[in-house]
């Protein structure tokens, strides 16, 4: 199963629900809605198709809202021009539509805050001007280094502080129409401070939210600097590869990815990296070798999720790209030792309790090859607490909130489960084990280990640890030889019950055994008695014919009825309820 989670950002190449349907069933773990891009209606429209889509599938796809956030871009242009080194060309913020003397701008106070010999890159620094001088409603400038330029691009001054508010009129109106959407994430643009993200709290609460998570996104020298104020007061981190690149030297883009989501990871949120993985996917099939590496070295550092967003939103072939990154994310994380990476950890804890029980359910789950962690939360904050851990194996997390279902979907290894209330422990880890189950992530005899917390209901009191092995176990005892069968029972007091009911390849169970048996102990698939003692007879034969046996199961002729598939564990010394597969049979 994939940890690494994909963010997908949707478009026109995702209108069609046909291919949105796709996405998600390709590996789309979030669906990403640009608010820098379309009007409220049109977004509507995407918004809607996902809703209806993840509930018809059942799948816990994410909805997220990417702010426009403190930017400057291009307006409005005739058609698209091509601007040559040397030309001069002026930004303005008069109301006109751009051609390639000149083109309208955002940002109003922007000729008062550039000084002549300033820098100004578009479109991701594809497009270089220098500033020659400015007046009150213009920037005269010169093309260093040209290219095409069209409507809506980005705009970078490299270096300066400009006055632009944190949440423009249009981000406000686009956060109360997140909330009345019932968005699950929020992705904050531009974030620059702790200060930015509590701006953003606050306005979500005054249109009456307090639940929407909050990804900060780092694309700014103001954001790298105050990064860790900024981490404590987010629910997660995005490193927006294409503005940070902009803003500082190319070059230290690789570093700072790395320094950010190891920051994060310690801080147990969430990391996203973000801009250009698959870029050439846009235009073809496949991505080149260079785009594989930097997927693949994200998942390595430790990404939660990886990003998707012109090759979904706009890109000829968004389900292929979907795949592949899902593909190259997959083959990555079978290559990483994490019970190695957990143990030679320097983890800085906190010293509170759901911390600790994260830490030892995940010692534990490792020292007993536990096939799953499984945990039930309420606000999903166990559930994230043990993600930090990175453990090897999937985190099935139960919850009975629906967006807390939806927001876990972005943590890294989470799998989200909708559970029903109950009212004891036994009843709920009982029935979240059988929802793993008939969703097929767990079968009969799987060893998993359980944390919640005691009182039920109650968030962030994760205090209980246990150990659970999926299916009814029905007799233990002392396990000879190796592996595990499943077939039929034949239940027998004597060498006449035997000789009356025995079917080839049935399990014998009997109080014990001896040389008459020989015949039907042949022909067994498994062989189970009440004498104890790995010198017993049956011990000794099972090892000679190398057949799972058990000894020593008390009154398992009393418990156990003839005709009843059940699983043989000799590795564990279990019989339990029903038919299970064991990789390691």
């Amino acid at each position: 199963m994939r940890k690494t989670k994909i963010i997908c950002t949707l478009g026109p190449a995702t209108d069609d629900k046909k291919v949105l349907r796709e996405l998600m069933l390709s590996g789309m773990d979030v669906a990403r809605i640009n608010f820098s891009h379309g009007t409220h209606e049109e977004q509507l429209v995407r918004i809607n198709a996902v809703k209806e889509l993840r509930q018809e599938l059942d799948l816990p796809v994410a909805l997220l809202l990417d702010t426009k956030g403190p930017e400057i871009r291009t307006r409005e242009f005739e058609k698209p021009v091509n601007l040559v080194d040397g030309q001069p060309y002026t930004l303005t913020t008069r109301d006109i539509t751009g051609d390639d003397k000149q083109c309208a701008i955002t940002f109003a106070n922007l000729p008062k805050e550039v000084t002549p010999g300033t820098k100004i890159l578009i479109d991701d620094g594809l497009i270089e001007l220098r500033v020659d001088k400015t007046n009150d409603t213009d920037i005269l400038c010169t093309v260093m280094n040209g290219g095409p330029i069209t409507k809506h691009k980005g705009i970078n001054i490299p270096g300066s502080t400009l006055s632009l508010p944190f949440l423009s009129e249009q981000d406000k109106s686009d956060i109360a129409f997140g909330v009345e959407q019932d968005f699950d994430i929020i992705a904050a643009s531009f974030s620059r401070s702790a200060d930015d993200i509590l701006s953003l709290r606050s306005e979500l609460e005054k249109n009456g939210n307090h639940d929407i998570q909050i990804i900060s996104k780092i694309e700014s020298t103001g954001g790298v600097k105050n990064i860790d104020e900024i981490i404590r007061v987010s629910d997660g981190i995005m490193v927006a590869r294409g503005d940070l690149g902009v803003e500082v030297p190319m070059e230290e883009v690789p570093i700072l990815q790395k320094k950010i989501i190891t920051k994060v990871h310690a801080a147990g949120k969430v990391a996203v990296t973000a801009t250009q993985m698959l870029d050439s996917m846009i235009q073809h099939p496949r991505p080149t070798r260079a785009e594989t590496t930097d997927v693949a070295n994200a998942v390595f550092d430790g990404t939660s999720a990886i990003m998707l967003s012109g090759e979904t939103a706009a890109g000829k072939y968004p389900v292929e790209a979907v795949r592949t990154m899902a593909c190259i994310a997959e083959h990555t994380e079978r290559n990483i030792d994490y019970i190695s990476r957990f143990r030679s950890a320097d983890w800085t804890e906190k010293k509170d309790v759901t911390s600790a029980i994260s830490h030892a359910t995940c010692t534990t789950a490792h020292d007993l090859g536990a096939v799953a962690i499984m945990t039930v939360t309420q606000s999903g904050h166990t559930a994230r607490t043990i993600s930090k851990y990175r453990p090897a194996c999937p985190i099935i997390s139960g919850t009975t909130n629906r967006k807390v279902w939806y927001q876990m979907n972005l943590s890294w290894g989470v799998i989200p489960l909708m559970v029903e209330e109950k009212d004891n422990t036994d009843e709920l880890f009982e029935h979240v084990v059988n929802v793993a189950r008939d969703h097929g992530l767990v079968q009969n005899g799987d060893l998993t280990v359980i944390t919640a917390g005691v009182p039920l209901g109650v968030s962030g009191t994760t205090n209980l640890l246990k150990v659970q092995l999926v299916g009814d176990v029905l007799v233990t005892g002392d396990g000879i030889s190796l592996g595990s069968v499943c077939s039929n029972l034949c239940v027998c007091r004597n060498i006449d019950d035997l000789h009356q009911n025995f079917q080839t390849n049935d399990i014998i169970v009997i109080p014990s055994t001896n040389n008459s048996m020989m015949p039907y102990m042949r022909k067994a698939s498994g062989i189970i008695t009440e004498e104890k003692g790995l010198n017993s007879h049956a011990a000794i034969v099972g090892l000679s014919l190398n057949k799972p046996v058990i000894v020593g199961a008390r009154n398992a002729t009393k418990i156990l009825r003839s005709g009843v598939t059940i699983t043989l564990d000799s590795d564990r010394g279990i019989v339990y309820a029903g038919v299970a597969v064991n990789e390691n049979a």
